[in-house]
């Protein structure tokens, strides 16, 4: 059966070079495309096809495009709602495979593989099982990634042919993160305590219930938004209305146009994801995101547990609440006892590949 035609550049569009992509699919059998870059951002046709075991490697080991181990990322990719993620193996060093700039082009969905980051499955530090870094699709770098974790959880089980319910200890730039893998497959993740100090999410905005912004007027593009604003490791503006407008229709929002005013005000020193809520009942609630570093995303995981910390704090949910995402459901519990969010949702793999850097 032959490919579709597909289109790949994993380097500068002025820059002429080689590109050889290897796909495999959990459900069905490793195909194999070869493609040659051109200068100019240049289109691409699939040379080979074949839905066979033997053509891939065949083709791979014969081809003229042959590279050096090190030249070649071996990835899986994953995506927890829609919310997808180049997976990288990356356990013996704590320095990532590719470099920032490698990740944008490989996140690119014209040009590249196509996903909203790269994850870097590490070694653990002080004490951890494992740690993870992320790079965005501008090849930013986060803290840390709620839907990321969840697959970078799943992938882990994978590479260490793990089986049944498994629990980890994670190294991340927010912190420690303990995600488990459930007998239903889903991934139910300790997010730890909420950061609500104005200073420490970081907002300049001034916090007006012991040091937390709550409920506050903050100008975006000429109108009156009221936010509150919490950090999951990573910083987050949630809002539910305007001064004029009682409830938010999310669906009705041009996130493209008002995202990125949210991202860069002068109000947040380290730029921030936003959070657009429509309340359904004390236990249901919708939202969308815009990403910083990634812009409007089918899902985001640690903001989704903002939301549901933002909804106690103004008291319009209660704690454990289901939040529907562009991408699918969340289900976030803030438990009263230990001050800490737990995230349950779905990670499941898209496909394995290989691309030369």
């Amino acid at each position: 059966m032959a490919a579709a035609p597909t289109s790949l550049s994993l380097s500068s569009p002025s820059r002429r070079s080689s590109a050889l992509f290897r796909v495999f699919h959990p459900q069905s059998k490793p195909y194999f495309i070869r493609s040659l870059a051109l200068p100019r951002r240049p289109r691409f046709r699939a040379i080979t096809a074949s839905m066979s075991v033997e053509a891939p490697e065949k083709a791979f080991q014969g081809s003229s495009l042959d590279r050096k181990e090190s030249e070649i990322l071996h990835f899986v990719k994953y995506h927890g709602l829609g919310n997808d993620f180049i997976m990288v193996d990356n356990r013996d060093s704590l320095e990532p495979r590719v470099t920032p700039e490698q990740a944008a082009r490989l996140c690119d969905r014209n040009f590249g593989i196509g996903a909203d980051g790269v994850i870097f499955a590490m070694p653990g530090v002080d004490g951890t099982d494992y740690s993870m870094r992320i790079f965005n699709s501008d090849g930013s770098e986060p803290e840390m990634c709620g839907n990321g974790i969840r697959c970078f959880a799943r992938f882990i089980a994978e590479l260490d042919k793990l089986c049944g319910p498994q629990s980890f200890t994670i190294h991340t730039g927010a912190g420690l993160i303990v995600p488990t893998i459930q007998n239903d497959g889903k991934v139910r993740v300790d997010m730890g305590k909420p950061v609500l100090r104005a200073s420490d999410v970081p907002t300049k905005l001034p916090g007006n219930k012991d040091g937390a912004v709550v409920g506050v007027q903050l100008v975006v593009d000429g109108t009156e938004w009221i936010v509150t604003c919490v950090s999951m490791g990573n910083p987050h503006c949630i809002t539910f209305s305007t001064t004029e407008c009682k409830a938010l229709q999310v669906d009705d929002l041009k996130l493209a146009d008002i995202g990125p005013k949210f991202e860069h005000h002068e109000m947040f020193p380290s730029r921030t994801n936003t959070e657009f809520v429509q309340i359904f009942s004390r236990s249901h609630v919708k939202m969308r995101v815009w990403e910083r570093g990634a812009g409007a995303t089918l899902a985001c995981g640690t903001g989704a547990c903002a939301v549901v910390v933002a909804g106690v704090l103004e008291g319009h949910v209660d704690r454990k609440c289901k939040v529907d995402l562009p991408g699918g459901p969340l289900e976030i519990e803030w438990e009263e006892g230990d001050n800490h969010v737990y995230m349950t949702g779905p990670a499941e793999v898209v496909f394995y590949g290989s691309v030369l850097l």
